[in-house]
């Protein structure tokens, strides 16, 4: 599904059109905004209201990144899984403003563990009290853990111990090995060994908000039809108000003039012009299309470790289970987690009365997994549903589709902040703004949104009055 008319680029142009006062004063300018993932357009969502000359481009043929959506038989829903908190304030307020908020349908969720070759429930306090890999030592210091965790306001002091020392330190070796190990090795790999405690902090604050107070049960929560819908409106919102939107428009080089204006060339001979350029790509693209920053941002940009991830999409006849997320303990699988969307997702009104599955393995950004073929990776998913779930039938696959990035989140090592390439860059008017810079949480949408608009108004923002002051 598309959700911005592809728009071609002109040949090399340099017409600067007349300046205008924006909202507060500063002038308007062109703006590019490289990237129309969810970090993109809260950018060009910023700008627009401060009435900037505004144009978005995207290199995939639609927008929207992480959260684009795709077709499976005859379902079209978001290619990887996303679900929203009762605590996304941000996200909400922007679903308000795309008058979506309202239609938003919640649910309450349940949580299962895969452990011992046994699926378990630990959706509430009574079934946590009963897990059976743990004993009643271990289960009150793997509770005490995470409520301690989900308290702790100084993030910067997790973020110069490892994860492994500090769980290791407040659950316990047993707790460790037998819950958080496996854990960590499903989602991170060897990887977990360098990271932070930071990591599990921000993980555990997140899902700590999403329980209601009293209740304590996880609401979470989606818009009908996806994220396609909210793709589509928010697009149009920005092209309504001036927006020039570009898509399978890859932004292969940035370079700034002598006349201080950008040359961007997107290739095939298709170059613009712009007075500033903000990249939301991953760190080790925008080192690679901007030659003029310095050596030392290069360095900082392609220092960054990222997880990348292989995640199915099954659109199948039957549910696989009660729970939303089955978090793996035992490490014969090969999957991170099995998520079952249509505990959330309406079945009949959303999904044509099937049920959809995604079947996600998160690796780092070189591992080779991430380049393997499609008939191995869904052999591989089949073959572990089979042994994981008595009643799951090969013929109960509708549709079976596979989706790739490379780039999904920067790993948060130890001291990760301090080796962060600023926003601000050393090529006057370049900004780099991207998920990387998300230090206090983990990823997810509502944290993108909520980092492009402080990052936006604390520093690019400013810069830009500085500049056009002078």
């Amino acid at each position: 599904m598309s959700v911005a008319v592809p728009t071609q680029p002109t040949n090399e142009s340099s017409t600067t059109q007349p300046a205008s006062a924006a909202a507060d004063g500063a002038p308007s300018s062109r703006w590019l905004v490289i990237g129309g993932g969810v970090m993109g357009l809260q950018v060009a969502r910023d700008l627009i209201q401060r009435g900037q000359n505004v144009t978005i481009a995207e290199a995939a043929p639609t927008f929207g990144g992480l959260t684009s959506a795709w077709q499976l038989g005859d379902v079209v829903w978001d290619r990887f899984y996303h679900v929203t908190l009762l605590s996304d304030t941000k996200l909400r307020d922007l679903l308000k403003d795309l008058d979506l908020e309202s239609q938003m349908d919640w649910v309450e969720t349940k949580t299962g563990f895969y452990s011992d070759g046994q699926l378990l429930s630990m959706s509430n306090t009574a079934e946590f009290l009963k897990f059976p890999p743990l004993n009643l030592i271990e289960k009150l210091r793997l509770g005490g853990t995470i409520f301690y965790a989900s308290k702790i306001k100084n993030w910067r002091r997790l973020e110069k111990l490892s994860v492994e020392k500090w769980l290791r330190r407040w659950s316990g070796n047993g707790v460790f090995e037998k819950i958080w190990q496996p854990l960590l090795k499903a989602k991170l790999g060897e990887a977990y060994k360098q990271t932070s405690a930071a990591f599990i902090w921000a993980h555990t604050a997140r899902m700590y908000k999403a329980r209601r107070s009293g209740m304590k049960t996880e609401m979470f929560g989606y818009v009908p039809g996806g994220y396609a819908t909210i793709l589509e409106k928010w697009v149009q919102w920005l092209e309504d108000r001036g927006a020039k939107t570009l898509v399978s428009s890859p932004a292969k080089e940035v370079r700034k003039l002598e006349d201080g204006t950008f040359r961007v060339d997107f290739g095939d001979g298709r170059v613009e012009t712009f007075d500033n350029v903000v990249s939301t790509i991953a760190s080790p693209v925008i080192a690679d299309t901007v030659p003029q920053l310095s050596d030392e941002e290069k360095k900082r940009h392609r220092g960054i470790r990222y997880l990348g991830v292989v995640c199915a999409s099954m659109l199948m006849k039957k549910p696989i289970s009660e729970y939303y997320v089955t978090n793996i303990t035992d490490t014969w699988v090969p999957l991170t987690a099995v998520i079952e969307m249509s505990t959330i997702v309406n079945s009949e009104s959303q999904l044509g009365g099937n049920h959809l599955v995604y079947l996600p393995k998160y690796l780092p950004d070189d591992h080779e997994g991430l380049n393997g073929s499609d008939e191995d990776y869904k052999e591989k998913c089949l073959s572990t549903l089979e042994k994981m779930y008595d009643h799951f039938s090969r013929d109960q696959v509708i549709d079976f589709k596979i989706a790739r990035a490379k780039y999904v989140a920067a790993l948060a090592t130890i001291d990760y902040s301090t080796r962060l390439p600023n926003v601000v860059s050393s090529v006057p008017g370049f900004y780099a703004l991207n998920s990387a810079h998300i230090v206090k949480g983990n990823l997810n949408v509502n944290e993108t949104i909520t980092l492009g608009e402080e990052k936006f108004v604390e520093e690019v923002w400013p810069d830009y009055q500085r500049r056009v002051a002078k």
